[in-house]
C-alpha cells in the first residue's frame, strides 16, 4: 500500500511540473459523509472521494469550469442483519462558476450545477456459500456548494456540499427519504 501512494505522489509531481505555471487542472481528494435521515445517510458512509476540474475561462470575476468527482461508499457491517456486503459508487459530472473576492484573494466559493449517477452493488450469499451478485442504478439532478481556501500556490483545503435529487422507480414513494440526498465533502486539492 505504501508502495502505491508514494507512486501516486511521484506520479502528481511530474505532473504538475509538466503543465504551465498557470494551470487549469485540479485534482482533489475528499472525504465524503451523508448526512441526513435517507436511504443513502442511513446506510452509508463515505470511503473516498476524488475529483477533477479543468477550468475553461477565466477572468476578473469568475472562473467557469467542468468537473468530476467519483466517490465510494460502503454500508457498514455492523449494521447489517445479513451477511451481505453492498456498495456505491457515485460519478459526479457537472459545470462550476468559482467566484474570486478581492478582498479575500484565498477564499473561493462556488457554485456547481450537474448530474449524479449512482451505482448499487450488492454481493451477498445464500445458505451454501453460494455469491449473488447485484447492481442497481439510480441519477439525479445534482447542486454542488464549494469553499477552498488556498493553503500555497498549488495546495488548498475545501468543504463541499452535494444535494442530489433523484426520481424513484415505479412502486417507490416519493418522499424525501427515497429522493433527497445530502453529503458534505471535506478535502483537500492540487492544482496541477
Amino acid at each position: 500500500m505504501f508502495k502505491r501512494i508514494t507512486a501516486f505522489f511521484l506520479i502528481l509531481v511530474c505532473i504538475s511540473h509538466s503543465f504551465s505555471q498557470d494551470s487549469k487542472f485540479n485534482l482533489d481528494i475528499n472525504y465524503p459523509t451523508p448526512i441526513d435521515d435517507n436511504f443513502v445517510g442511513i446506510n452509508f458512509k463515505g470511503v473516498i472521494d476524488l475529483g477533477f476540474k479543468y477550468h475553461f475561462s477565466t477572468n476578473k470575476v469568475v472562473n467557469l469550469g467542468i468537473s468530476v468527482n467519483g466517490g465510494l461508499f460502503k454500508r457498514p457491517k455492523s449494521d447489517r442483519l445479513q451477511p451481505n456486503e453492498t456498495s456505491m459508487i457515485a460519478i459526479q459530472p457537472r459545470i462550476f462558476t468559482q467566484f474570486k473576492i478581492n478582498k479575500l484573494q484565498k477564499l473561493h466559493p462556488s457554485i456547481g450545477l450537474g448530474y449524479a449517477l449512482m451505482n448499487f452493488n450488492i454481493r451477498d450469499f445464500d445458505g451454501f456459500n453460494s455469491q449473488i451478485n447485484a447492481s442497481e442504478n439510480e441519477g439525479g439532478i445534482n447542486i454542488n456548494l464549494s469553499l477552498v481556501l488556498d493553503v500555497s500556490e498549488k495546495l488548498y483545503a475545501q468543504i463541499q456540499y452535494d444535494f442530489i435529487k433523484t426520481k424513484p422507480d415505479a412502486g417507490i414513494p416519493d418522499i424525501k427519504y427515497n429522493t433527497k440526498i445530502n453529503i458534505i465533502k471535506i478535502g483537500l486539492g492540487w492544482r496541477l
